[in-house]
């Protein structure tokens, strides 16, 4: 068996080497991920990952024995280009992390078994265009070449069924959980005239939001509200550092850049709020910095995307306001730093929500039943389809 698993970011080649020289994890479960790949290796004839944004192309056997290969891409995949090398790997097995349409037609086309392992919500946009692409790719995964979707979390697995795919073959599915609000009591808000801390972790990018917590910020310090601001995450065109200048807050604003994974509970502990503020338009799943600061026990302010709205509840678990609106941003951060009763009624809520929210099918195990191909684990994955029932008691927040 020679499996090949096609992702688009990420650089899985560079990441075992930051693992090989000592280095920490950038990112929640990328060891368990990175590791799990490894483990499947060592049962099969050979495991690659094929990684579409890489600095430069590459095939090559890592340390841990699994082949990886870069596309070389920077920005735009060339489909013609990643195509012919899945076909030059001469994969038996195929497993795809990114809704490419094209793919899955070429898996079906050359009948290799396959597997979609998304963590995104995929076809969730509007328009005749985004709603076509949404049928054709809904087509080829209900094609009995493709035999599971899985998708990371339960929102992002119904948006799946929305548009077409049918529920008895996608898997919702969560990464091994190693840390819990159990951890942490609740926070009280301390109002004795401190400055308040704001934190956000992820992608650099208009599309996250980054731009309308700037923007909210002015606002604030307008209103002479004493708050800082800190940014986790690479600002690689440096357009946030210009904009926090040009507002004239920079002095309030502390980029951090990238952080190990390991340092993020615990300076969302130390934050006040953790901002969430992710635009409709970006393809969320459900993003680990709401998992991270539930387990720090950090109030929420989120934007509506549609992957938030039915687990977080504005004034119940979280704080929402209208993804892109910055002055409705700056007027939730106002309100709940301004109310210490719903500040600690939002704390306290965190274990219940990250409760709720916990898959019992993980990354690794799906994947495993899957090349497995035995009655037992194909009934297991059975059990926990989307169409078993299981999930019925999953009830968001109310």
């Amino acid at each position: 068996m020679r499996l090949l698993i096609v992702q688009f970011a990420g650089d899985y080649r560079e990441t075992v080497q930051r693992f090989d020289a000592g280095k920490e994890e950038t990112y929640y479960a990328q060891k368990y991920s990175v590791d799990a790949v490894a483990e499947i290796g060592k049962r099969i004839e050979e495991a690659a990952v094929l990684c579409c944004l890489t600095t430069e192309p590459y095939h090559e056997i890592l340390s841990n024995g699994v082949c990886a290969i870069g596309a070389g891409f920077q920005d735009n995949v060339d489909i013609k280009r990643l195509l012919q090398l899945i076909e030059d790997y001469k994969p038996t097995h195929l497993i795809v992390r990114t809704a490419f349409r094209q793919i899955f037609r070429w898996a079906i086309d050359n009948q290799i078994p396959t597997l979609a392992m998304f963590a995104e919500s995929v076809g969730t946009g509007g328009g005749l265009l985004n709603k076509w692409r949404s049928y054709c790719l809904a087509r080829y995964l209900n094609h009995k070449q493709v035999k599971w979707v899985g998708n990371y979390g339960l929102d992002a697995s119904k948006a799946l069924q929305k548009i077409g795919v049918k529920p008895g073959k996608i898997i919702p599915w969560n990464f091994i959980g190693t840390e819990s609000p159990a951890s942490f009591e609740a926070k009280n808000l301390q109002n004795d005239g401190k400055t308040w801390q704001l934190f956000y972790v992820g992608s650099m990018i208009e599309g996250k939001g980054v731009g309308d917590i700037l923007n909210a910020m002015a606002q604030l310090r307008a209103k002479n509200v004493s708050v800082r601001l800190k940014l986790a995450g690479p600002d690689k065109t440096g357009v946030f550092h210009q904009q926090a200048k040009e507002l004239k807050i920079e002095e309030c604003v502390e980029f951090l850049g990238l952080i190990p994974n390991k340092t993020v509970v615990p300076l969302m502990r130390e934050a006040d709020i953790v901002l969430v503020p992710s635009r409709h338009e970006y393809p969320e799943g459900f993003p680990l910095a709401i998992t991270h600061a539930l387990c720090a026990r950090t109030p929420v302010i989120a934007s509506d995307h549609p992957m938030f709205i039915n687990h977080l509840k504005s004034g119940v678990n979280a704080m929402i306001f209208p993804a892109g609106d910055s002055t409705a941003l700056s007027a939730c951060i106002e309100q709940l730093l301004s109310d210490p009763e719903l500040y600690l009624r939002l704390s306290e809520a965190s274990y219940k929500t990250w409760k709720q929210m916990q898959m019992p099918v993980k990354w690794a195990d799906m994947i495993g039943c899957w090349l497995d191909t035995s009655p037992e684990k194909e009934q297991w994955l059975v059990k926990h389809s989307l169409s078993s029932g299981i999930y019925n008691s999953y009830q968001p927040a109310v």
